[in-house]
């Protein structure tokens, strides 16, 4: 049973168990899935201030602080207990594109070659740290929610907004993936 969990998990298994998370909110307590909103609701609890953003009941959103930290620890059991010990399956085509940026070590679940204390300390970590963390938490309030909440939430009760968001998600993810990333990476 063990490996069967440390296994990839194909879309047609682990697609509807996350669909599946959306009828059991609304159902049982008539609650939004989301994870942006969740640092609006940490930072009325722990930073009480005069802020109107802040100024709300905070304490009903208590589940969703559980439920992050949910994933979180979630993702640390899984990180050091269920990992799959192989190597991380690359493509040929992909292989060869991502050495020509220099990175080629596929040991772990993402890149060691960019995500490591060693490649953050570089221009191009930097970059990415820096000006992806204010792009995404700019993105999330600009849009009103993240990914999550657009793509899985949003589209399943149809509204209009979050499908807007999640085409423009993944314009926004392929122009990264296609040129942006390259660019930084060739820095």
């Amino acid at each position: 049973m063990l490996e069967l969990i440390k296994q990839p998990w194909p879309w047609y298994i682990a697609g509807p168990l996350i669909g599946l998370t959306l009828p059991a909110l609304l159902i049982l307590g008539n609650k939004s899935f989301g994870i942006s909103s969740s640092l609006r609701h940490v930072c009325a609890a722990c930073f009480p201030a005069k802020i109107p953003f802040f100024e709300y009941n905070w304490k009903k959103e208590t589940w969703n602080l559980l439920f992050v930290l949910g994933i979180f620890f979630g993702g640390v059991i899984a990180a050091n207990f269920l990992a799959n010990p192989n190597p991380v399956q690359v493509t040929a085509n992909l292989t060869k594109e991502l050495a020509r940026y220099g990175i080629t070590d596929f040991s772990s679940l993402v890149p060691v070659d960019i995500v490591s204390w060693k490649s953050l300390l570089t221009l191009p970590g930097l970059i990415m740290l820096v000006g992806g963390g204010f792009l995404v938490g700019f993105g999330t309030r600009y849009a009103g929610g993240c990914t999550s909440g657009h793509a899985i939430m949003g589209l399943s009760t149809l509204q209009w907004p979050s499908l807007v968001a999640t085409i423009c998600f993944m314009i926004g993810g392929f122009v990264m993936a296609n040129w942006i990333l390259p660019a930084i990476l060739n820095l």
